[in-house]
């Protein structure tokens, strides 16, 4: 499975590279969907899902990916799917972020850091990382508990987003993509200020290049 995919991978970079392309995405292919790929990026995994990774001993992360995706029912377990809904107004799906009151965030998985370096290999300076920017990230998630709001979040998560994006830096990356399509939607005051923490704030600040 890895190796068929990181030929699709190369392939769709090289088909950039020859038609002139100044920057190209890397990090945006997925087994299942990136928002799903940025939960496990950050480690955004429901507690029920422990076991998955406590049990299985080989390839474990992948296992959990798709324990997240489909479910698991195997080794004497039974554990759900989280929910999928469709992405905005289209007709995709992705795979609902779950969030607690007390949720943490950390480097969890490193994908995105070996995409990058494949993707350099190839591409050299034009490999650009993409990313499901946080505040969005946190918008499209649902909360399982109740007593708080998942935007309340914004301060707990920008400063993974910050770390991520400092290894891409060190790495030798020279941009970094971060897609916010709830830009598009009506937002709350508190959702425009979850923004303007995450972007003007930490800009001025210079912690995010």
């Amino acid at each position: 499975m890895n190796k068929v995919a990181r030929t699709i991978k190369e392939q769709n970079w090289q088909t950039q590279l020859e038609s002139g392309i100044d920057l190209i995405p890397c990090n945006d292919f997925s087994y299942y969907d990136q928002v799903l790929d940025t939960s496990l990026l950050l480690g955004v995994i429901p507690q029920r899902y422990a076991p998955v990774l406590s049990q299985v001993k080989d390839n474990n992360e992948i296992d959990l990916y798709f324990a997240m995706a489909r479910g698991y029912q195997k080794d004497g377990l039974d554990i759900t799917a989280m929910e999928m809904t469709k992405w905005l107004d289209t007709n995709y799906h992705y795979i609902v972020p779950e969030f607690t009151a007390n949720q943490q965030f950390k480097i969890f998985n490193e994908n995105i850091f070996g995409e990058y370096n494949s993707a350099k290999q190839l591409l050299g300076d034009k490999a650009k990382p993409v990313l499901v920017g946080p505040v969005s990230y946190l918008l499209i998630g649902k909360e399982k508990e109740q007593g708080f709001e998942r935007v309340d979040l914004i301060k707990n998560l920008v400063p993974v987003y910050i770390e991520i994006i400092n290894r891409l830096k060190q790495q030798g990356a020279l941009w970094v993509q971060l897609d916010e399509p709830c830009l598009a939607l009506d937002l709350s005051k508190k959702e425009k200020e979850a923004f303007d923490y995450a972007y003007q704030c930490h800009c001025q600040s210079r912690k995010w290049y």
